[in-house]
């Protein structure tokens, strides 16, 4: 039954029925398959876009859908026996689609189109997926000599294997610490919903006291609000080393680091490219790696002054009035959270009380039918875990698309916040579905405090701007218009573009009436009082500067390691590291930091000399969002965004996406003037 729903996906998977046992023989046979069809494709004799464009989409599509459920459950409810099949599949996926990008044969016939007068009567969308999939071809090695196609190939499977087990070492080495207390009083300062976490995660191992781990939640409540400096310490030290050399050795990613930067450059290096920035940046709107990081040191040189009197202000403040002369890293969160409660009047636990989040779901999708008058609709559909919902898109009486929301954080999940998708959006033009839309389905997965005692969830502010932020990525896929699948939804679109709807999304959890609909204090049942988001809007930039160069510290790094050209320098990240630290830091690290051995963004997530993506589609972002301050027509300008930047999605470049929306070039003011940053000065 289980083989069969995996070879069947179409519809809402029915995950509970889904065996570990079963996904072999179910991921095998699919590749069997696909293999003996992809050979019918070869042995035609005329070559047309419906027997072998649109053929091999219906084969890699089945493949890869199979495939992400199974990459989708290992993320999310990893087990031992999950997670050794998909290791041990990987491999054989990775091969099955490495043959198809080197297939010498399949490239002719895409080539053929191409130069043939039918090209010319396809549509927009066919066009540019028929452009990159000839891209793909090249970038997998299709030209490349058989004995350089093989050594590409075995690279990419590394590839993938190293990224597989650089994120697993990180959620063994997050889920396997953890700390127990019996006395409530050595944990001071921690606020309730806080303490009834760590209550609650004790009682789920059958221990009375309370449990402290390194999720997420837990990490950031010690952080911010334990007063014992001690533990503040204890908890950071473990955070920051996390599969490290310091902790357990069969998880440790410093070797896995090295072999990754080596792969990448080998690769690069194959298909005749000086580095793998530079290879990355091949389907990016960005055009060098020089460019790249020119952009980012002017970022961080405007954002460094502002991160001094940052770092100053806090500083002061700590010696002064919490008895701390040397701020260390583990004070950090913690001055900054009494400094801004002393400076603003009020604290972050206070406005979490305003935040169920049943009501804030509610206000999510009002803000979405407002812009877009798209309706969301819950649904009873199969979830692999009991907290996850599904809610359908709805316009006009028709559904458009559905989404699976998994929002709270728990062990044997990974890390983070992120988006995916199940399946895509298409026209079938062949076979018993022909003529049909099939609609698309993602998935939006965060790692929010998880409700305790039958009590609901509350979230913070800065879990509602995520919330916002993954559904932009999941409004993204889910609005697209067009009808190809390579090229619909977020299929298709330059990877430093793709921050663009969701960064966007975050602007309108800073409007009063967006917030005030989804709040209801947990005692009172009252709205968020406008005097206290008046203060929540004050306090918006607070150490905005130290923000924006920690994320320049990031991209730099990132970029710069990507860039080596010399094989004999690539273990000496960690020296890199420490240099951009040097450059733009202004929060020195201790020496036994070890963050980028829990990088999963570039060495496990397909950030790899990418994630200054985040700071050149907030560009973007804060630019778009510009045109609603600008008008009080919400629903038009909404629909001109709609159908300008969502709806297109990779089907046009996002630099012609951007200009048809806001009719000019894009200007980084509008991303200073949210910052706070002096446009003058700047």
């Amino acid at each position: 039954m289980s083989q069969h729903i995996l070879l069947s996906l179409d519809h809402e998977p029915n995950f509970p029925a889904i065996e570990v046992a079963h996904i072999k023989p179910a991921m095998q046979s699919a590749i069997t398959e696909a293999r003996a069809q992809i050979a019918e494709i070869k042995a035609q004799s005329e070559t047309t876009w419906q027997n072998t464009v649109e053929r091999l989409t219906d084969i890699t599509e089945r493949v890869g859908r199979i495939w992400g459920v199974v990459a989708h459950l290992n993320s999310v409810v990893d087990t031992p026996e999950l997670r050794a099949v998909y290791n041990e599949l990987m491999p054989e996926v990775t091969v099955f689609f490495t043959e198809i990008g080197q297939d010498i044969e399949l490239y002719a016939r895409f080539k053929a189109i191409k130069n043939s007068d039918r090209f010319k009567r396809l549509d927009d969308a066919q066009q540019i997926k028929l452009n990159n999939d000839l891209r793909g071809f090249v970038l997998s090695g299709a030209e490349l000599p058989p004995e350089q196609q093989a050594r590409l190939a075995a690279l990419q499977t590394e590839s993938a294997q190293l990224s597989a087990q650089f994120s697993q070492n990180v959620l063994d080495a997050t889920d396997d610490f953890a700390l127990y207390f019996e006395d409530e009083r050595q944990l001071a300062g921690l606020p309730e919903y806080a303490l009834a976490m760590f209550q609650a995660a004790a009682q789920a191992e059958g221990k009375s006291g309370y449990k402290v781990g390194l999720q997420a939640p837990h990490y950031m409540a010690i952080m911010q609000y334990a007063a014992n400096r001690d533990l503040r310490e204890q908890i950071y030290r473990a955070y920051a080393t996390r599969a490290s050399e310091l902790g357990k050795p069969e998880w440790d990613n410093t070797a896995n680091i090295t072999r990754c930067l080596e792969i990448a450059l080998e690769e690069a290096n194959l298909l005749g490219y000086k580095n793998y920035a530079e290879l990355s940046l091949v389907t990016k709107m960005a055009d060098t790696p020089t460019q790249v990081m020119d952009f980012l040191k002017d970022l961080a040189s405007r954002a460094k002054p502002f991160a001094e009197k940052d770092l100053a202000e806090v500083r002061e403040f700590a010696a002064k009035e919490l008895g701390l002369p040397e701020i260390q890293s583990w004070d950090l969160g913690y001055a900054s959270e009494k400094l801004r409660q002393a400076k603003y009047a009020f604290s972050e636990t206070e406005v979490k009380k305003y935040f169920p989040a049943n009501k804030v779901l509610s206000g999510l999708f009002a803000q979405i039918k407002r812009l877009y008058g798209v309706n969301l609709t819950e649904k009873t559909v199969p979830t692999w875990h009991k907290d996850v919902r599904y809610f359908e898109l709805e316009k006009g009486g028709g559904i458009i698309g559905g989404v699976y929301m998994d929002l709270y954080a728990r062990e044997g999940k990974r890390g983070g916040a992120w988006m995916s998708d199940y399946r895509g959006r298409r026209r079938f033009i062949t076979g018993e579905k022909a003529g049909t839309i099939q609609t698309p389905t993602a998935y939006l997965v965060c790692n929010f405090t998880p409700p305790v005692n039958g009590k609901e969830a509350r979230l913070s502010h800065d879990e509602i701007i995520t919330l916002f932020h993954e559904m932009g990525h999941g409004l993204h896929h889910l609005l697209t218009r067009v009808d190809e699948l390579g090229v619909s939804g977020i299929n298709g679109v330059e990877w430093d573009a793709v921050e663009l709807p969701s960064q966007f999304m975050e602007n309108f959890v800073w409007e009063y009436k967006v917030l005030a609909e989804m709040s209801a204090h947990e005692d009172t049942n009252e709205t968020l009082p406008e005097t206290l988001f008046n203060k929540m809007l004050a306090a918006k930039n607070f150490q905005r500067g130290l923000f924006l160069v920690r994320q320049m510290e990031f991209a730099l790094f990132d970029m710069r390691v990507f860039s080596a050209e010399d094989s004999g320098s690539l273990n000496n990240w960690a020296q890199t590291l420490a240099e951009v630290r040097r450059e733009v830091a202004v929060v020195q690290p201790p020496e036994y930091n070890r963050f980028a051995n829990s990088f999963s963004h570039i060495f496990a997530g397909g950030y790899s000399a990418g994630y200054y993506s985040y700071a050149w589609a907030e560009v973007l972002s804060a630019d778009a969002y510009a045109a609603f301050e600008e008008t009080d027509d919400v629903r038009g300008t909404g629909a001109r965004f709609w159908n300008e930047i969502l709806a297109v999605g990779g089907s046009r470049s996002a630099a012609e996406s951007f200009k048809a929306f806001r009719g000019r070039e894009p200007s980084m003011d509008a991303l200073l003037r949210h910052s706070g940053f002096d446009l003058q000065a700047a």
